[in-house]
């Protein structure tokens, strides 16, 4: 176990997500040192223990999840279960929650009941569409709010069948944004009395936010941006192309990086040409520029392409495979392959740490928790007795 110095030493988070997205934000508090109590349902737990590919009945993904997490089963469903669920929420700093909107308050548990006993608690309540507006109460995945958001519209190539990129990216931004409205709330806590808050995250809204000049294209030219494939449009050149052992993804859309790249090539016509010198004109003969960047790199080999455009400061980079980044030596540098032990014995590479701060530094401290490992201590930590806690097991409200 390793000892504790991240930033966020002594927050109290309960976790009541699922899945991915508040999972993922209390994963991102828990690395940076806060204290995450996770309440999942008692014999079932969170669903994500059984997703892809699992090791003696429990995912793997499970353990990149769910490290540095305290796992309390408790059924939500009954209303002693809810009480547990109170007490444990007014020691807390933050709830993060991702039901769908009004299933807390059906259980009684709505921000302003909470937070008469904890003034300070802040609520991340991450759904689909928002607490608010005419789909609130539509259920919601990270693919459905990839699709709103406009992102899975632009994947993909021209005229075929969108694609999702093969991760839960909405789910995953969503958390990322909610984080960052978790850490605003902790500082204006501190400059309000107290006084906390609650961050309403929707899905979709985080996927927007990330679509670049999507809307003001739309709204000043009438453009819709579609799929492109691997190019990247009206950014020139900025693309994938072959090479005789693969695909080389080549970055030189800067006005300077363009002529070094011309230039590496052997292309001094092009890094020369007055119609080429900026981004504008570039993306003008886009296809032409691609054209001559293909006819040099599908003659060498992925590293002999690297090596040139590396002497030539061209951003450039092969495509990397689970297995690549695994291996690579600068992934290991910085620290971002670090190695766990489950409960069960499997020794596991999980991604390292980040944001990556210099004086107060998170960490992987233990585990992913198997389903109420924790339960008992920490319902001890709330004052109740030994002969209560085995009442509400046999009761079947905790486990």
């Amino acid at each position: 176990m390793t000892h504790n110095t991240g930033p966020l030493l002594g927050v109290r988070v309960v976790e009541m997500g699922q899945l991915i997205a508040g999972p993922f934000s209390a994963k991102t508090l828990a690395d940076l040192g806060a204290t995450v109590i996770k309440i999942e349902p008692p014999k079932s737990g969170d669903p994500l223990r059984q997703w892809r590919m699992l090791h003696e009945g429990t995912s793997v993904w499970w353990e990149a999840q769910s490290r540095n997490k305290q796992s309390v089963a408790i059924d939500l469903r009954q209303a002693e279960g809810q009480q547990l669920a109170r007490q444990l929420i007014a020691g807390a700093d933050i709830l993060i929650e991702n039901f769908r909107p009004g299933t807390l308050e059906s259980w009684g548990m709505s921000y302003e009941e909470l937070s008469l006993n904890n003034r300070g608690l802040i609520m991340l309540r991450i759904s689909g569409y928002g607490q608010t507006g005419p789909y609130r109460d539509l259920p919601g995945f990270g693919a459905i709010g990839e699709a709103m958001g406009g992102l899975r519209h632009l994947t993909g190539n021209p005229g075929e069948v969108p694609v999702r990129v093969g991760l839960s990216i909405g789910d995953t931004l969503a958390a990322l944004h909610g984080t960052i409205g978790v850490l605003s709330a902790l500082f204006a806590r501190e400059n309000n009395g107290g006084i906390g808050q609650v961050i309403d995250m929707a899905l979709y809204e985080a996927v927007f936010n990330c679509t670049e000049s999507l809307l003001p294209e739309y709204s000043a030219f009438g453009a819709i941006r579609g799929p492109a494939g691997s190019a990247l449009p009206g950014i020139t050149p900025s693309n994938a192309y072959p090479c005789q052992d693969g695909y080389v993804l080549i970055a030189g859309n800067g006005d300077s990086i363009y002529q070094r790249l011309m230039k590496a090539i052997g292309r001094e016509d092009l890094a020369l040409d007055p119609a080429l010198t900026n981004n504008k004109g570039r993306s003008e003969h886009a296809e032409r520029i691609d054209q001559a960047i293909s006819d040099w790199t599908q003659h060498r080999s992925l590293e002999k392409v690297l090596n040139i455009l590396a002497e030539a400061a061209v951003p450039a980079g092969k495509i990397y495979t689970v297995k690549d980044i695994s291996e690579d030596p600068h992934y290991q540098a910085r620290e971002m392959i670090q190695t766990v032990t489950t409960a069960q014995g499997l020794t596991l590479k999980v991604p390292g740490i980040i944001p990556k701060l210099s004086k107060t530094p998170g960490s992987i401290r233990h585990r992913a928790p198997q389903l109420g490992e924790h339960t008992d201590a920490v319902l001890k930590e709330l004052g109740l007795e030994e002969t209560l806690i085995h009442t509400l097991r046999e009761k079947g409200i905790i486990q």
